[in-house]
Formats: structure tokens, C-alpha cells, sequence
């Protein structure tokens, strides 16, 4: 699960203004992996993107990410 959130944290970093205002908090338990994503405020919109596609990107990747290891993933974008 560890590998899931250095992928968002490093996707993340790449994207915004702020990096060092960058955190990804884990959760959830078993087989199900939540990842919340927390950036400074103006960085927001940067990695949700027009109409979310950074954000469904970002999603995908974490999906293939986590079937390899035969879990499921999800991301909160925290604002």
C-alpha cells in the first residue's frame, strides 16, 4: 500500500505550485486502500483539472497501481 501512496504523493508534487504543502493520509482496511490528498488551496484546481480529468487520471493510474497487488483503491481530493 506504501508503493499506492508515493505514486499520488509524487504525481502531486509534479502538478502544483506548492509541493512541500503536498500530503497523502491512508486508510481504509484489507483489500480496500483510501488515499486522501491534501494542497494548499490554490493548488486545488491544479490537480483536479477542467471537468476533473487530472483527477480521473490520476484515479486510473492509482487503479492499475493497486491491481497488481489485488487491491482496490480509491482518491479523496481534500480542499
Amino acid at each position: 500500500m506504501e508503493m499506492e501512496k508515493e505514486l499520488v504523493e509524487f504525481l502531486a508534487k509534479a502538478l502544483v505550485d506548492n509541493p512541500d504543502q503536498v500530503s497523502v493520509a491512508e486508510g481504509g482496511d484489507g483489500n480496500e486502500v483510501v488515499l486522501k490528498l491534501s494542497v494548499a488551496e490554490s493548488d486545488v484546481g491544479k490537480v483536479i483539472g477542467k471537468q476533473g480529468r487530472i483527477a480521473k487520471a490520476i484515479r486510473t493510474v492509482l487503479s492499475a497501481c493497486a491491481s497488481k497487488t489485488g487491491a482496490r483503491a480509491t482518491l479523496e481530493i481534500m480542499d
